[in-house]
């Protein structure tokens, strides 16, 4: 059997991908041949220059916006993203704060992006996958499921009800060639993560706390993507893939 990474006519949707570690999946798989939607919260001057950066590689590419803190602006998402083969669970939302001081607000904020969302894409997204007897799905989780940051109990409860829910899931669809993954980041040198890092000391603290000794890059996470959707990782559901340096250990 032909080892086969190419996703030529395939329809992948990557939210939270004008930046960072989305911004990583969507090239990737626009090099394996996909075609790509890519989403935004608000403003897409990012997601147009990488639209750009796609189409020039040969894909067809588009962008939509829906902030997914909002369930209703999430199935306005789904609607509008038509039929899909691939699904990537990207985007989410970190609030930085003692867990006393966490607002009702800010709890379902983080819940609705990180969690529901995922749920209602998938709900939107299942139902052709199923009828063409292929799809994939990946939720993009975090270290934290192992080693939650204290001042980031709802980011990191958030992400492990998001892996249970692909678990779950991976048994239903695994009989109608839909497969279903978690893929968890370490510490990856990010926007997200710049203003933190830029601390000397707490930088110091950090890179000691990874075996590997160093910070990842998006692009790490970008060929395990690649590798669970296409047909060279057919036989691969409910695994989740800590890419970490070994910082979960």
């Amino acid at each position: 059997m032909e080892v086969n990474y190419d996703l030529t006519g395939r329809r992948a949707l990557i939210t939270g991908s004008s930046r960072g570690i989305g911004s990583a999946i969507a090239l990737e798989l626009a090099r394996a041949g996909a075609d790509i939607v890519l989403h935004c919260a608000k403003t897409k001057e990012k997601a147009e220059l990488l639209r750009e950066e796609i189409r020039s590689m040969g894909s067809r590419c588009e962008i939509l916006i829906a902030d997914l803190c909002d369930p209703k602006q999430t199935e306005a998402l789904g609607d509008a993203m038509g039929d899909i083969d691939i699904l990537v669970l990207n985007a989410s939302l970190q609030i930085r704060k003692d867990w006393e001081e966490i607002t009702t607000e800010e709890f379902y904020q983080q819940v609705n992006c990180n969690y529901l969302s995922s749920m209602i894409l998938m709900q939107k997204a299942v139902p052709h996958m199923k009828a063409q007897g292929f799809g994939r799905i990946v939720t993009i989780g975090s270290v934290q499921e192992k080693k939650p940051h204290p001042q980031m109990m709802v980011y990191s409860s958030s992400k492990c009800a998001q892996t249970g829910l692909a678990m779950s899931l991976a048994a239903q669809l695994a009989p109608y060639g839909i497969t279903v993954n978690n893929v968890a980041p370490g510490v990856i040198a990010t926007d997200r993560n710049k203003e933190a890092l830029a601390d000397a000391a707490y930088a110091a603290q950090v890179a000691a706390s990874i075996p590997a000794g160093f910070y990842g890059e998006k692009e790490d996470m970008a060929g395990i993507v690649r590798l669970l959707c296409s047909d060279a990782g057919r036989y691969i559901t409910g695994a989740s893939i800590y890419a970490d340096g070994g910082k979960s250990l």
